[in-house]
């Protein structure tokens, strides 16, 4: 091979490989979605009552995320929170398909193309009023709630579920809703 033809040949390896770094679509051990799930009623505002804090979600307050259908039948998520150390809205946007068929709470979700990551509901109540999402790794939970607190006895069903699905519990960083009450009460 001649030297520009080997040298496109490594950079095309390692585009696609990169690539499919940028993939991660499976799930943690342990971790089944929810089944048979209905989309059209996971949709609207959850309030993130605790999560496992990675570098972007650090500190955060007040965490909303809003899900809604857009008309391509891509799922958007808008998150916002609070950010007290810097006084100001914090919000990200994402795409998302669903994974598998569409009564699957499996979705492939996308902050940045081409990047994609799991995201599984994998338990949710009857009434659609409580939450628990994870990623595609035991570094990922999110306990999500249709109001800003939650009935001590179903906080400690969830925590339960997610120990029983492998996550470590005693990681999990509980949101202040403050501002948030202050909204809803009005």
């Amino acid at each position: 091979l001649t030297m520009k033809a080997r040298n496109l040949a490594l950079l095309a390896a390692g585009a696609y490989t990169l690539y499919r770094l940028s993939q991660q679509t499976g799930l943690p051990l342990g971790v089944q979605p929810v089944t048979p799930f209905e989309l059209r009623r996971y949709l609207g505002r959850w309030y993130e009552l605790a999560r496992i804090d990675h570098a972007a979600d650090r500190g955060l307050t007040d965490s909303v995320t809003h899900h809604s259908l857009l008309p391509n039948g891509t799922l958007e998520i808008a998150r916002r929170g609070f950010d007290p150390r810097q006084g100001r809205w914090r919000t990200a946007t994402a795409r998302a398909r669903l994974a598998h068929p569409p009564d699957v709470a499996h979705l492939h979700v996308s902050f940045v193309w081409p990047a994609r990551s799991s995201c599984a509901v994998f338990e949710l109540d009857d009434d659609n009023q409580h939450a628990l999402v994870s990623g595609p790794t035991h570094e990922d939970l999110w306990l999500l709630a249709r109001t800003p607190t939650l009935r001590a006895s179903v906080r400690a069903q969830l925590l339960e579920r997610a120990r029983d699905a492998g996550f470590d519990v005693s990681r999990l960083t509980w949101v202040d809703h403050r501002r948030s009450m202050t909204v809803v009460e009005r």
